[in-house]
């Protein structure tokens, strides 16, 4: 029988050509299990009722007609309307018998895996899936259905679910006809991971379009949560080009509540679990898990990429089996958020400070202010007025009338690959989730500003606040001798920059990554068992429990934590140059940090301190700057990501420098172990220029740090707004200075550039370092694209 005449459809006999029969959701399993199961890749067997099928039905029993007509006065922009025709559809589908034929063909079809094999029942539309038009998540799916007679009834609730109110109103809105898009029913044996684990994988940054990462996220039990956002998952970033050079290049890992889990009980019924706190405090798959899953999800990418000759993200559903312990591809599609995306990339900012009300995790770049509507029911969203700002714990395709005139949305829960993540990027919205608190914390009618343009967390604040935004176009930016390249704050900036025509970083600073991720003072997370045991400090021994808590050993998370900071900075930029400098915290910053005062002296004045490379040999910190050279070492080497170059700041003498170099040296970054290794200086102390030479011979280049150099050339204090005025950068000293050094390093054939914020400020010095030939600037990123404008002009003059 052909196949546009079939009713049934094994997916081992299913192409991609055969979306108008099976649907998209459908047609790729059928790729997959030809195509990807070969490669080794396991894939659950099954087979697709037809949309041939679907049409059969309906037909036969003369809904088609029927449902034509109680659609014919739709109005989708009143939501009772849009409610009383969803409903009065779906009522005569599920009243309808199926036709004799088409039952015996599902029951031969469900008996070849067996008269009780346990099977999930999808929906998979024909329009579902395509990319720039997304129709995933729009019908239903129903797990653990045991039994001809359940297999049928769960075949008419997905057929039911084609005229949901959201499925009805997300066509209406996209201009597709209700009857040229079809409905496939998937039959697809279960993985057990009610038992085990299972989540989301996207071969994509879901929230920059950054291509060459993974995004896993994973929960215990079966995957529904993760995707209506009930749980906040564990997520799991890996770098994609280092997959192949057999590294292990998971440069980030973060351990999401997972206070709830979807299992199955003693009946079969699908049933709320809690999740003991030993388990939430664990991540839910190994690393050899995740990164066999990440090799998986390249390889999808590849073939599918092949199949529409182009590269083509994916969006992957996933599952571990608790009985045989092995991982399964349930199902992929493209995703279809960031194929359409051109060379244009718009900046947000905010323009003042504001008071946090709470913060969770960013989805998008954009900032949006308006009233809160806090909605914690669905049967509520009619008082939802267009603009205003969604507050609710969490969202499923229901709500979507409501979403798609929000000005912005929060959930209580939920991560980025959640129902309102996925919607809000598809809108185009700032949306924060997993806040646990907004519900409560918010008032509907309270004006607010949501943020998630500056970095992964997302902040609500009380009030309108001012923004600007500044659009770039990517696509004409000229080639420069000068090297522009990017000085990053924390490592969350990353991801977001990847698109900006920079040739590297210039200054990476891992005290950004201590304070915003870790936000612990080294030592105190070693000497962990030792201030319990002496029972002084219980609250800053509990504090450090709980930040440290997937961790036995608390030395690893503080590596572990620091190497996945500096790789995500290290891996949007490979494989350009990358510097990395080592934490540069003053006395007083070092104190701010969970248990800081067990360790820290008070000094008159911190800025000219304990700080730089006269930590880094000390007694008292030597051990803890060890840690911060095997987070390094991880990075580069087990990680792949060998483009980071270390830096030392304030290096006050060439014998600092030497005894600084043996303490890399034994803690595993070796030069002569490891000859792509370069080691750079802050060039920011006048000792560093005046004696340049014997400096270089220590180390392989210099970056200038122009703020404290001009600090310590003026004998200003640079945290005093009382001489502030007196002299900056622009100071003739200070130039003079720079353009002696510049030239000395050059001779010695070694690098030298500036990541001070000089030339970032001040235009006019920008052009200052042109002329003195200086290998690279880098830049804060809202200053790019002028500054590349203002030194192509420049370098086109000098010719």
């Amino acid at each position: 029988m052909e196949k546009e005449t079939s009713y049934i459809l094994h997916f081992k006999d299913v192409t991609l050509k055969d979306v108008p029969y099976v649907g998209g959701k459908n047609a790729a399993l059928g790729e997959m299990i030809s195509g990807i199961v070969p490669m080794g890749i396991n894939v659950p067997e099954g087979f697709a009722i037809t949309a041939h099928a679907y049409r059969h039905f309906l037909k036969s029993s003369g809904l088609e007609e029927k449902i034509k007509k109680i659609l014919s006065d739709l109005d989708t922009n009143s939501l009772k309307n849009l409610q009383k025709h969803g409903k009065k559809v779906r009522s005569i589908i599920l009243k309808a018998k199926l036709p004799q034929d088409l039952e015996i063909a599902i029951r031969d079809a469900y008996m070849g895996l067996g008269d009780k094999a346990m099977v999930a029942v999808r929906s998979s539309a024909t329009a579902e899936d395509l990319p720039g038009a997304s129709f995933a998540g729009q019908q239903e799916t129903y797990l653990n259905v045991v039994g001809l007679k359940d297999v049928l009834e769960s075949t008419k609730k997905c057929i039911a679910s084609l005229f949901t109110d959201r499925a009805i109103s997300y066509r209406q809105d996209k201009g597709f006809s209700h009857f040229d898009v079809a409905l496939s029913v998937g039959v697809q044996r279960m993985v057990k991971t009610d038992t085990a684990s299972s989540g989301v994988m996207f071969t994509i940054d879901t929230e920059s379009g950054f291509e060459k990462l993974i995004v896993i996220n994973s929960s215990y039990g079966l995957g529904e949560y993760v995707v209506q956002g009930t749980v906040t998952p564990d997520e799991f970033i890996v770098f994609k080009p280092l997959l192949a050079d057999g590294k292990r290049p998971i440069i980030s890992k973060k351990l999401g509540a997972k206070s709830k889990k979807l299992a199955r009980d003693s009946k079969g019924n699908n049933v709320s679990v809690e999740v003991s706190l030993e388990d939430r405090n664990k991540f839910s798959l190994s690393d050899d898990e995740i990164l066999q899953l990440a090799k998986w999800g390249k390889q999808i990418e590849e073939f599918f990429s092949g199949k529409y000759d182009r590269l083509q993200p994916m969006d992957i559903e996933w599952g571990k089996d608790g009985d045989d312990g092995q991982l399964y591809i349930l199902q992929a599609r493209p995703e279809t958020v960031h194929s359409v995306e051109g060379h244009v990339t718009v900046d947000y900012r905010l323009k003042e400070k504001g008071e946090k009300i709470t913060e969770g995790a960013a989805v998008g770049s954009k900032i949006a202010v308006g009233k809160a509507r806090v909605i914690e029911d669905v049967k509520d969203i009619g008082k939802f007025k267009k603009d205003e700002i969604l507050v609710t714990q969490i969202t499923d395709p229901d709500w979507e009338p409501i979403m798609k005139i929000a000005s912005a949305i929060i959930t209580d829960k939920g991560g980025r690959t959640s129902h309102a993540a996925i919607v809000s990027r598809e809108l185009g919205i700032p949306c924060i989730v997993g806040t646990e608190t907004a519900t409560q914390v918010l008032k509907t009618g309270e004006e607010v500003t949501v943020d998630c343009a500056s970095g992964d967390t997302g902040m609500v604040y009380r009030g309108k606040l001012d923004f600007e935004k500044e659009e770039h176009k990517l696509d004409k930016i000229p080639e420069l001798k000068t090297k522009i390249m990017l000085n990053i704050g924390t490592s969350d900036e990353a991801f977001r920059h990847w698109r900006l025509p920079v040739q590297g970083v210039g200054l990476g600073r891992l005290e950004f990554i201590i304070a915003s991720h870790i936000q612990a003072h080294p030592r105190a997370l070693m000497d962990l068992e030792k201030i319990k045991a002496e029972g002084k400090h219980p609250e800053i021994a509990a504090k450090l429990e709980k930040i440290s808590a997937a961790y036995e050993d608390k030395s690893q998370y503080y590596v572990d934590t620091l190497a996945q900071g500096m790789a995500k900075i290290a891996a949007t930029f490979y494989p350009h140059p990358v510097i990395i400098r080592f934490s540069d915290f003053k006395t007083n910053e070092y104190r701010t940090l969970l248990g800081g005062e067990l360790y820290e002296p008070e000094e008159e004045n911190p800025m000219i301190g304990w700080r730089g490379a006269s930590r880094y040999y000390h007694p008292d910190f030597k051990e803890a700057f060890g840690l911060e050279v095997k987070a390094m070492k991880k990075a580069r080497e087990e990680m792949g990501l060998n483009n980071i170059i270390p830096m030392i700041p304030f290096c006050r003498t060439v014998e600092e420098g030497e005894k600084v170099v043996e303490v890399m040296k034994v803690n595993g970054l070796d030069r002569e172990k490891d000859p792509n290794l370069k080691i750079y200086v802050m060039c920011e102390i006048p000792a560093n220029i005046i004696l340049v030479d014997e400096f270089l011979e220590v180390f392989d280049g210099y970056s200038i740090g122009s703020n404290d150099l001009s600090q310590l050339t003026l004998g200003l204090d640079r945290d005093s707004a009382i001489v502030a005025k007196v002299g900056n950068e622009n100071n003739e000293a200070v130039k003079k200075s720079i353009a002696q050094v510049i030239k000395k390093v050059k001779e010695k054939g070694k690098y030298i550039g500036i990541c001070g914020q000089a030339p970032s400020d001040y235009p006019d010095f920008a052009q200052f370092l042109v002329d003195q030939d200086i290998d690279s600037m880098s830049l804060s990123p809202d200053t790019v694209i002028r500054t590349i404008k203002m030194v192509a002009e420049k370098e086109k003059s000098k010719k």
